[in-house]
């Protein structure tokens, strides 16, 4: 099952169980072990690394995802934090195939709510969206320097 399809599924999960039980049971269902996921899959490039530095190294994986993305290290005030800015969202057109106007309850709110429980001190935000009109997704996040 290639990356993309894997999203599909995610989309026809959501669908499904949201259709049959509500959104908070298909917010639930798919955070199942969303952190554990994530940490796996995101620690290797921040764990011993500044955040800028580590989303720097993920980006030829976006890429592969078709996501056209770049990192501005933002740290200050006892923070380490990145600021993620995605040109191109390649969801927008898959939500829509599954009857949802934004992708973003499945995709990217899920994303940073399993990285803040995956991270100890961790914080993340949506700044902007695509799916909301804007030019580009932007997503900050943050944890304390290590001292």
């Amino acid at each position: 099952m290639s990356v993309m399809d894997m999203f599909r599924k995610k989309f026809e999960d959501y669908r499904s169980i949201t259709l049959s039980e509500g959104p908070q049971e298909a917010h639930d269902f798919l955070m199942q072990g969303y952190a554990e996921r994530q940490r796996k899959s995101l620690g290797p490039y921040i764990e011993n690394n500044s955040l800028y530095e580590g989303f720097k190294k993920a980006i030829p994986v976006y890429a592969q995802l078709g996501m056209v993305m770049d990192a501005v290290d933002v740290s200050n005030k006892d923070m380490d934090a990145v600021i993620e800015v995605h040109r191109v969202c390649p969801f927008i057109d898959m939500a829509k195939e599954f009857g949802f106007d934004r992708p973003c309850p499945v995709i990217c709110d899920l994303d940073i709510e399993a990285t803040i429980e995956a991270f100890d001190g961790f914080q993340g935000k949506t700044i902007s969206c695509q799916a909301d009109g804007d030019c580009v997704c932007i997503f900050k996040y943050e944890r304390p320097l290590k001292k």
